[in-house]
């Protein structure tokens, strides 16, 4: 019984009254959460990886393909975040339409998301950072700047074997004690930084056209080498399914509900907006760097830069490298935000436990879930290589969306005459198209992907039977009697 109970709406608004989080966001903040989010390792880091490895110059089609899928994924998160403006995205919105355990599925499936994203985007921002700090003169040891058994060169050029990924690990912590300070503090330098690694990529884009060389974007789609995702049409979908890391940003903004002003009508704009201007900007930007860098010498860990000091425009590599630590810094904070909401939903309702929905008196964020996240985050980051990362975390935002849509689809037919401050048009064609196109990226990722998945989920559903599903029972049973009394 406990694992097909539903939360309904109204029950699910309740909470949201109830909330002790800090309502301080509005429209153009929320749009500032998701391009914060988005703009950040996919942009800066992963345009290489998927060009050198994947797709070759149609990263293009890989990225409005990706785009296309989030698009139809957006118009769905959109109407559920503006009828349940509640903390824990894709979670809460199963919660109310499939019941507890696809919820749990669900949460799991993003703590993996989340928590992994910002172990990535902390990895990206890593290798930006060296790279600065080598300018400048100052060399980090070479061992400390990869994860264990990771290749990397040194100073001297010697190739030796990473230890720890310390920057990684060390910029996880300084974020997570910025969250724990406040939602308000913590959205206004995300706002910041949002600005500033926007207009920087837009001055690369600028800049950079003038050197761009037609004869790398030919052949336009690489012939297959011999292996699926190995560039040709296998590996443009496979560049999709990479490229899909990136677009997670969106769902972000809907973790932030609970700290929204006005979220029945800035969630759907918050949303909407920042998957629009993002993509037209990696689209911008993935021209611009192929063009300039054949995409075979673009699988380095800041091809930004690359593409910069292949221009000559030796003034911009600085900016670029300074504007890409600052960005991914940007992007870390919202992937860490989002986690600890989902975490904050998930114990509200029973799942987890108590601690991780104990809101800070002063600063009223869930500071414990704050520093419990960023502990195991910043292990990640130190210990885990890039491409491990990116692609489960693809694989697990795939999954949301995919969930996500057929969501509206269920819930359309169970609580049809429920207010809908925005629907999603196209019914029902949309959001089976968005079912459809992120099963597709999933099916093209490696078999090692689904692997580590499945057993992310098995262990999943193994501490709900065990933990989770009493718990949760004990507690809907506790606010049964709370409100017997009240009456």
């Amino acid at each position: 019984m406990g694992i097909l109970t539903r939360k309904s709406v109204a029950e699910l608004q309740a909470d949201a009254d109830h909330s002790t989080l800090r309502r301080a966001l509005g429209r153009w903040q929320l749009t500032a959460l998701g391009i914060g989010s988005i703009i950040g390792t996919g942009i800066f880091v992963l345009t290489g990886t998927a060009a050198s490895q994947h797709a070759g110059p149609a990263l293009v089609l890989s990225m409005v393909i990706a785009g296309i899928a989030c698009a139809f994924a957006g118009l769905c998160y959109a109407e559920l975040a503006s009828m349940i403006p509640v903390a824990g995205s894709a979670y809460t919105y199963a919660y109310a339409t499939v019941g507890e355990l696809t919820a749990w599925i669900i949460g799991w499936d993003l703590i993996l998301e989340y928590a992994l994203s910002g172990s990535t985007v902390a990895v990206g921002w890593s290798g930006y950072f060296v790279s600065f700090m080598s300018d400048l003169g100052v060399h980090i040891p070479a061992a400390l700047t990869a994860a264990p058994g990771q290749a990397v060169a040194d100073a001297s050029g010697a190739t030796v074997m990473g230890l720890f990924n310390a920057p990684a690990a060390a910029i996880v912590l300084l974020v997570s004690g910025l969250l724990a300070l406040g939602i308000r503090e913590s959205a206004s330098a995300n706002a910041i930084l949002v600005v500033i690694k926007s207009a920087v990529l837009v001055v690369f884009v600028i800049a950079g056209i003038a050197y761009v060389n037609r004869e790398h974007l030919t052949p336009f789609i690489p012939p297959n080498a011999g292996a699926f995702g190995h560039f040709g049409w296998s590996g443009v979908l496979r560049g999709a399914g990479v490229m899909f890391f990136a677009y997670i940003g969106f769902d972000a903004v809907s973790t932030a509900a609970q700290e929204a002003r006005n979220p029945q009508k800035d969630m759907p704009y918050g949303i909407l907006m920042s998957l629009v201007l993002c993509t037209v900007l990696y689209i911008a930007v993935a021209i611009v760097l192929i063009g300039i860098v054949p995409y075979e010498k673009l699988n380095v860990a800041d091809p930004i830069a690359v593409g910069i000091d292949a221009t000559g425009l030796t003034w911009l590599s600085p900016v670029i490298k300074v504007s890409a630590i600052f960005g991914l810094f940007s992007t870390i904070l919202v992937q860490l935000l989002g986690q600890t909401r989902i975490f904050f939903s998930m114990s509200r309702d029973g799942l987890l436990p108590d601690a991780f929905a104990t809101v800070h008196p002063r600063f009223r964020t869930p500071h414990i879930s704050t520093l419990v996240t960023g502990t195991l985050v910043a292990l990640g980051a130190g210990l885990l290589p890039l491409n491990v990362l990116s692609q489960l975390v693809s694989m697990g935002t795939l999954l949301a969306f995919v969930l996500v849509c057929i969501g509206i689809l269920v819930l359309r037919r169970s609580a049809p005459d429920l207010p809908r401050p925005f629907r999603t048009p196209g019914m029902p064609w949309v959001p089976i198209a968005g079912a459809l196109a992120c099963l597709i990226q999933m099916v093209v990722l490696p078999w090692a992907t689904w692997e580590r998945l499945i057993v992310w989920l098995v262990a999943g559903l193994a501490v709900y039977f065990i933990y989770g599903k009493r718990r949760a029972a004990l507690k809907r049973a506790e606010a049964t009697r709370t409100t017997a009394i009240a009456a």
